[in-house]
């Protein structure tokens, strides 16, 4: 239990007039009018207005004294972590010459009104979209060796016949494999094919295909974009977004950047080939890129200030917060030969007077360099070394900004505030992911005492929370449960994630990046203790289909009422922002029928609730369960909304 806060002077407005007219009445008995129309009694309440004032600034002595020892402790407030996505930057007509999109090109999405922000990000890497072409076509049988003699070069063969891509007749691991004269990583390539319904028997609108690129050791997936062919049927064009390990390599004989076509086992209610496709035309190029992007500005070779020689000499950048790149950070010092690099450290305490080191507070942007201690026997430790006098000191590189507003939806950044020659347009296929505001001072009130206790230990689960929230603090939610194994601990991750315009989520971005879980199982794995063995993952998501029939206010538009029932059904069963308070569905609280029947009852638009089923379902496959007034949820998961259904009726019905 924490230790009481006084309250340095408890008085208030109203006991301030009482006093002040005691005392008039002592010193000043003549005085007897004490009406609140009386002009004494209104400039004594004027006075009191301030005092009280003064009063409640005297209050918060404390509060700043604690504050100012969990600095004295170490204790500093998590910066905002930004949110990162994958930019496509489509070009305006194909090129035969290379076109380069460089690093730090800012996108930014639509503003509505000149009241509504961008949001902006920033690529992390140079772009380079390589004009292509085929140079080679050839039809590999299922399990056969593109290298093999037997193997058909179909590009040679192709007249005005056509060739046949796939065996007589198609069977599953035929493959029509497509040489480029350049690799193409990262790139959307465009395959167009000529081509006549000769693949009798395939449904155009859902062909057993799977596309690929080969990397020089495997075939891996690409991103089918769109297929207008109907399955090679007919003339069109496949868009495909090639994988990033894109290399040239010989098959067949032949050296070439290769993508293939592979005929796939059907599924259980999927037509299948009963002749192949006949090719007679095949071009191919390239119409765009994808890279990396941040929602964050990129700052380069900043100047931040001379050093004076002395020792723990602080200087800050000028774009505070500085997010975070995954690596530590570095800054240079010049010297007489050149620019010396040193190093991010979290504190000085292991460090002598030659290390090259410095720690960074990156909530204020804030550089220190190691201080000077004296100690018992008079004599004096340098911890880090100490900038020479007259050296400049500047930051190669960092990131400033981030927070939740750069999880952004798929296909909102579509503006293009750096002008590239022959890009057309730009969009994000999939949404920002990653994006968390900075800690406030009330959680690090609440996180002092914690880091006070354990002391960098995992014991508690509120340890492995805290040091779990410390490594990644752009993970949305974290929880430790105890796992079935002895002595075992199983922590929790949720990422952040963007709900679309509806409140919906797509319950692929619930799922944290191997790197973050990899990142938090190594840090407590170093500060667990003997014996205990830990589990970083993510929770058991547990879909939940409502399924209701309301009835509307009079005269209110009944999709209205539809939309608004729903989005209050996907905040509310919400891993995120979900549950009463809005924080977050609770770890393993069980959902009853009666809480959503009550969460209804709150929207305005509503005027009678006619009935109200919840089920559970599978947020992968999507099969629903069985009808039920209570779901339980285990300790070890989280609720996810799946196609929540409502059905509303007029106020006439």
């Amino acid at each position: 239990m924490s230790l009481p806060v006084p309250n340095l002077d408890d008085r208030r407005f109203q006991d301030l007039v009482d006093d002040a007219k005691r005392h008039i009445q002592r010193h000043c008995p003549e005085w007897t009018d004490h009406n609140v129309s009386d002009p004494g009694v209104t400039l004594v309440e004027a006075m009191a207005q301030m005092v009280d004032q003064l009063l409640y600034r005297l209050n918060r002595v404390p509060d700043k004294l604690y504050v100012k020892f969990l600095d004295l402790i170490g204790v500093q407030l998590f910066p905002p972590a930004a949110a990162i996505c994958d930019v496509t930057f489509w070009l305006a007509a194909p090129r035969d010459t290379a076109v380069t999109v460089p690093a730090d090109t800012r996108v930014s999405t639509r503003r509505h009104d000149r009241h509504d922000r961008a949001v902006v990000f920033s690529t992390t890497r140079d772009l380079v979209i390589p004009p292509t072409k085929v140079t080679h076509a050839i039809a590999v049988g299922a399990g056969g060796d593109p290298n093999a003699p037997s193997t058909r070069h179909i590009l040679h063969d192709i007249t005005s016949d056509g060739a046949r891509c796939f065996g007589t007749p198609p069977r599953a691991g035929d493959s029509f494999v497509v040489g480029l004269d350049r690799p193409a990583p990262s790139c959307a390539v465009l395959l167009r094919i000529g081509s006549e319904i000769e693949g009798i028997g395939v449904d155009p609108e859902d062909p057993p295909l799977a596309w690929e690129a080969y990397d020089g050791f495997e075939w891996l997936p690409c991103e089918l974009d769109r297929d207008s062919t109907g399955g090679m049927n007919r003339p069109g064009e496949v868009v495909l977004h090639v994988p990033a390990r894109h290399h040239m390599a010989v098959l067949g004989g032949e050296s070439a950047a290769w993508i293939r076509c592979r005929v796939t086992e059907p599924g259980p209610d999927q037509p299948f080939y009963s002749a192949s496709p006949m090719v007679k035309r095949l071009q191919a190029m390239t119409l765009g890129a994808t890279t990396g992007a941040v929602h964050a500005e990129i700052v380069r070779n900043e100047v931040i200030g001379v050093s004076e020689g002395v020792a723990g000499q602080r200087f800050r950048v000028a774009k505070a917060p500085i997010v975070s790149a995954g690596t530590d950070m570095v800054i240079e010092v010049s010297g007489p030969d050149g620019w010396e690099r040193w190093q991010e450290r979290i504190g000085f305490g292991r460090l002598g007077p030659d290390d090259k080191a410095f720690t960074l507070d990156p909530t204020l942007g804030e550089i220190s360099f190691g201080p000077t201690v004296r100690l018992e026997d008079g004599s004096a430790r340098q911890y880090g070394a100490i900038p020479p006098k007259g050296a400049s000191i500047r930051v190669p590189e960092y990131r400033s900004g981030g927070g939740a507003a750069g999880n952004v939806s798929a296909r909102s950044l579509t503006m293009l505030q750096t002008p590239i020659p022959y890009i057309g347009r730009v969009e994000n296929r999939l949404p920002a992911e990653g994006g968390v505001d900075g800690e406030d001072i009330e959680n690090a009130k609440e996180r002092g005492p914690i880091r006070l206790r354990a002391l960098g230990r995992a014991v508690t689960p509120q340890d492995y929370v805290h040091l779990a929230h410390r490594e990644a603090p752009e993970a949305a939610r974290i929880h430790c449960v105890p796992s079935d194994a002895d002595n075992g601990v199983r922590v929790l991750v949720v990422p952040a994630a963007a709900s679309d315009e509806h409140g919906r989520l797509d319950f692929e971005t619930l799922v944290p990046p191997e790197e973050m879980l990899q990142r938090i199982a190594h840090v407590l794995e170093q500060r667990r203790t003997v014996g205990a063995r830990v589990v970083v993952e993510p929770p058991v998501y547990h879909g939940i289909t409502v399924v209701c029939r309301l009835r509307a206010r009079h005269k209110i538009d009944e999709p209205r009422v539809r939309l608004i029932a729903q989005r209050t059904l996907y905040r509310y069963l919400h891993p995120i922002l979900g549950g009463h308070d809005g924080d977050g569905w609770t770890f393993g609280q069980a959902v009853h029928l009666a809480d959503v029947f009550a969460i209804l009852q709150k929207v305005r638009e509503v005027e009678a609730i006619e009935e109200v089923k919840i089920f559970p379902a599978d947020p992968i496959t999507g099969a629903r369960g069985e009808e039920s007034d209570r779901i339980d949820i285990g300790r070890d998961g989280l609720v996810f909304s799946y196609h929540h259904q409502v059905r509303v009726e007029s106020a006439g019905l």
